[in-house]
């Protein structure tokens, strides 16, 4: 499997695919179309492999590893908030004591509604 720009091997998942979204308030976000991405610690989906929430299916069609200093406020609405500092502040209150480091690397799995499924 390779990366966004097909330039490198992914390493292994570290998690499955039915722990990638699964905050009430994620689904929401993901049912209405305002969250398109994830960002995790960890690899939870290959390309092309099939998410359901609340019987809705969505394929994931990106896998890619970022920095959190590279976060833009364009990336904080494909999480379904305005800007970097409102999703910042939302993943701080999930994780106390977590520090918030631009150097830190998370994983992007970027996804799209399959349009058939019920």
């Amino acid at each position: 499997m390779t990366n966004q720009n097909g330039q490198a091997e992914l390493p292994p998942k570290t998690c499955s695919i039915e722990r990638l979204i699964t905050k009430g308030d994620d689904i929401k976000l993901v049912l209405e179309g305002r969250k398109t991405a994830t960002r995790r610690n960890g690899r939870y989906a290959d390309v092309g492999e099939v998410m359901e929430l609340e019987g809705k299916q969505f394929t994931v069609e990106a896998v890619y590893s970022q920095s959190l200093g590279d976060l833009t406020d364009d990336h904080a609405r494909q999480e379904g908030f305005e800007s970097v500092e409102e999703y910042k502040e939302t993943i701080l209150s999930y994780h106390p004591g977590m520090p918030w480091l631009p150097t830190m690397k998370v994983w992007v799995h970027e996804f799209h509604p399959i349009e058939d499924s019920k």
